[in-house]
């Protein structure tokens, strides 16, 4: 009626009920205290009957509905379902197939909002009514199991399978039927009733298969085992960065307890992961959250056998509190004093700096446990261990090439994040890439391959168990399902080939994240990479040294053969204003990314004082801008591979340039923040043209190249430190330009005009006359290209703008530009 569930005419009654009252009580929102009156309203079945001997009524439970109406008395036209109804609904549906029901009755429905946390009818029952909601779900999980029996045994009764199958079912269905019952099982069924809805016991969720193995934390896991055997401070907390695999830990200890590869101490323990956002959930009111955290720190010492696991731990110390309350700190400090809880923590270090050694009642509770990213080798054999899990998961097959790939990649390119996270992110994100572009597989198939990964996780745990029995009925039933998949991708035709995950689909995923092509080189890059001189020359005029040299810098780096700790390149361009220092890095960018601004440019002149280094790297804690990062460190950590242009850094303050000495020699720099930003795929360019007088003269043509690069050294001494000058890869010496190069510039920007006047439909044409006036009148060895370019724009665009606007030239017109007397003269042609 209200969604696509199998469900009984009692739950359509159900919900028409809950519908008419939501319209009266509720604005048209049916709520799950809506379906719960709606099973009141039925007058039969088992769910009401139990709810009645409960003592839940159908007249008290309206009253109570009527009580919370707002006082609009206006009544609703429709009704919908909730998020939180719809997802009963799914749930209910869930269970129906899960138990082995045939429809969804209106004891489905009761038990999936039963297991809500923070409902609204629950809370109606619990704190009003004070129903026992652990009894009355026990009553009615037995109610469907043996309504599912009942159901079971007619439909044998149909059956016409053969005798041999017929012998066959008794003892599978009752193998069956166990590990049903067990996996709907609630996780948190070993739990107090008052620690079931704040968190999750992981040493039940071992036991039923739903953690993955732990590979590589045994000399951590080992730690946390003998500082829990402690008579005192028996209370260890895990410190690392975000992504070593701090909850790993304790997922590992959960998994030990089980296979009881514990000491005696702790083989009946069970390890409880607190959930902080559930513990403040419904909290607003003063004293509420002091309340629930000593009740639940209650039933944890009176079971007696409960490690308390607080992930975030600094959340619990970091809370604010209206004056006069007890933080929840303050709270645990008095029971780790006296060891009546065990807890394990887990933090970040500089969480743990910032709150918890700050509070040193609390720190000395704590016997801190240094949890390491792994190393590569390490991180290797994790990814073999969890291997398995993706590939079932995700439909692939996953190549040794890329476990290794994703390492090495990982490393190098993403160096703000840990192992071994995020080198299992690079292999899911590759899997799944590889299943979305690669997935026609019908949703049926894709549920049964769920259900092998699920059986598969539950018989390895049957075995570590010794249930053999239950190990053999779940690989009877692996097969089953897979021979079911084999038949179903037959029927539509489906290849059982997989996709197999290599190297490439790793580099694609880090190129995707990063910007930075690592992926390998097809032939059209290598054709570009291969005539990038010829691409830069198109652009920057008779500078062939410093173009030669960029080029190789940038080969290198693309095929992967350049120093792993240093930039792609570092250039110091020196020469004369206007003859193509900045354009060159223009062009580098636009040939590296197709677009010149992509371009991280500063302007030195503006770094002159001592304190403009919190300009680069930001501000200082208690600074205005703190917040913002730098200008060069926060542009390179968003773009990673990019080109830096450091224009006339002569005029830099000596502070600033010892900055650049870090960047130059290790390829990073650390922010005010205390990130570590890397620079290791950037090409650093700076422009200077200080001496150059002075260089022109002691630089001649017939001396050798050393000779040169020896006394350019020399001579900028006097104006920069030695170790920055020996920290730069290459000094570039840029020349004056002569009439024949100022020819080629010419025409280049003659090129550039003639583009945008395309978007007019409008051709330009030059005669030698005109082209040599240009050249003439715009020369100066001096200032370089730049007068050219302004003779261009004034007697060039200025007369053709003024044209345009007076009419005499028009779209789709031609312009003829002659030299005569001195002077340029326009002809503007219509075009036939």
């Amino acid at each position: 009626m209200f969604y696509n569930i199998n469900t009984t005419e009692d739950v359509n009654k159900v919900l028409n009920f809950a519908s008419e009252s939501a319209k009266i009580y509720n604005n048209g929102e049916v709520a799950t205290e809506h379906i719960v009156y709606g099973i009141l309203c039925l007058n039969s079945g088992y769910a009401n009957k139990l709810l009645n001997e409960c003592g839940v009524s159908k007249e008290d439970f309206e009253n109570i509905l009527y009580e919370s109406k707002d006082d609009d008395d206006t009544v609703a036209s429709n009704a919908d379902l909730t998020p939180r109804s719809k997802q009963v609904l799914v749930r209910s549906q869930n269970l129906a197939n899960e138990i082995g029901n045939a429809c969804v009755c209106p004891e489905h429905i009761l038990f999936s909002i039963l297991m809500l946390s923070d409902c609204v009818a629950v809370n109606i029952l619990d704190q009003v009514f004070h129903v026992n909601l652990i009894d009355l779900k026990n009553k009615i999980l037995a109610f469907l199991k043996q309504q599912a029996q009942r159901e079971k045994q007619k439909e044998q009764a149909k059956q016409t399978a053969s005798v041999e199958k017929v012998k066959q079912q008794p003892k599978a269905k009752k193998q069956e039927e166990k590990t049903e019952n067990k996996e709907i099982d609630s996780i948190n069924k070993n739990l107090p009733e008052e620690l079931q809805e704040l968190g999750i016991d992981l040493t039940e969720k071992a036991r039923l298969g739903r953690i993955d193995p732990i590979i590589g934390r045994d000399k951590e896991t080992l730690r946390v085992i003998e500082i829990l055997c402690r008579k005192t401070k028996n209370n260890p907390c895990l410190v690392g960065e975000a992504g070593v695999g701090k909850s790993a830990v304790v997922e590992g200890l959960a998994l030990k307890i089980v296979a009881g590869d514990v000491p005696p101490e702790l083989k009946d323990k069970i390890v409880f992961s607190l959930n902080i956002s559930g513990l403040m959930s419904g909290t607003k009111f003063r004293g509420a959250l002091e309340q629930k955290l000593r009740s639940a720190i209650s039933a944890i010492t009176n079971a007696g056998n409960i490690i308390l696991f607080i992930d975030e731990i600094h959340t619990l110390a970091q809370m604010s509190n209206e004056k006069g309350e007890v933080s929840p700190a303050d709270i645990l400090k008095p029971y780790l004093a006296r060891g009546e809880l065990n807890t394990i923590g887990a933090t970040t270090n500089d969480e743990y700096r910032k709150f918890l050694e700050k509070d040193k009642a609390l720190e000395r509770r704590f016997q801190p446990v240094t949890i390491n990213p792994p190393s590569k080798d390490d991180t290797l054999l994790i990814l073999k261990g969890i291997r398995d899990s993706y590939e079932a998961y995700h439909g692939v097959k996953i190549s040794d090439g890329a476990l290794k790939s994703a390492i090495d990649l990982a490393d190098r390119y993403i160096t703000n994040r840990n192992f071994p996270d995020k080198a299992i992110d690079l292999i899911d994100e590759a899997c799944s890439s590889a299943k979305l572009f690669n997935s026609g597989e019908p949703q049926d198939i894709i549920s049964l391959k769920n259900k092998v990964v699920e059986l598969q996780k539950k018989k390895k745990y049957a075995v570590q168990r010794e249930e053999y029995e239950d190990a053999i009925i779940l690989r009877e039933k692996i097969f089953e399902l897979k021979a079911e998949i084999e038949r179903l991708s037959n029927f539509y035709g489906i290849s059982q080939i997989k996709k197999i995950i290599g190297e490439e689909d790793i580099a694609k995923v880090v190129s995707l994240w990063t910007n930075i092509p690592v992926t390998k080189l097809n032939e059209t890059e290598k054709q570009k990479l291969l005539n990038l001189e010829n691409i830069l020359h198109s652009r920057v005029i008779g500078q062939d040294e410093a173009i030669t040299n960029v080029a190789k810098a940038v080969r290198r780096s693309r095929v992967g053969i350049k120093s792993g700790k240093r930039p792609i390149g570092s250039f110091l361009f020196l020469g004369p204003t206007g003859v193509g220092k900045t354009e060159l890095s223009k062009a580098i960018a636009e040939a590296l990314f197709d677009d010149e601004n992509n371009l991280i440019r500063l302007d030195m002149s503006e770094f002159m004082e001592a304190n403009s280094v919190s300009k680069l790297i930001g501000s200082p804690p208690g600074y205005v801008g703190y917040e913002e990062g730098g200008q060069l460190t926060e542009r390179v950590r968003r773009n990673p591979y990019s080109v830096v242009l450091l224009d006339e850094i002569e005029k830099a303050n000596n502070d600033v340039l010892n900055i650049l000495l870090q960047l130059l020699d290790d390829g990073r720099l650390t922010d005010s923040q205390g990130r570590l930003v890397n620079f290791q795929n950037t090409i650093i360019i700076m422009t200077s043209n200080v001496g150059y007088a002075d260089l022109k003269e002691l630089l001649t043509d017939d001396m050798s190249k050393s000779s040169r690069e020896e006394q350019i050294s020399s001579y900028l001494t006097n104006y920069f430190r030695p170790e920055l000058i020996n920290r730069i890869d290459n000094i570039s010496f840029f020349h004056s330009l002569n009439q024949q190069d100022l020819a080629k510039i010419a025409k280049i920007m003659l090129m550039s005009l003639l583009e945008r006047l395309k978007k007019r439909n409008i051709d330009l044409k030059l005669t030698q006359s005109a082209l040599n006036y240009l050249i003439t009148k715009g020369y100066n060895a001096e200032f370089g290209a730049r007068p050219l370019r302004r003779l261009v724009e004034q007697e060039i665009e200025d007369v053709i703008a003024e044209d345009i606007l007076r009419e005499k030239l028009k779209d789709n017109y031609s312009i003829v530009i002659d030299e005569q007397n001195g002077e340029l003269t326009f002809e503007y042609i219509a075009k036939q």
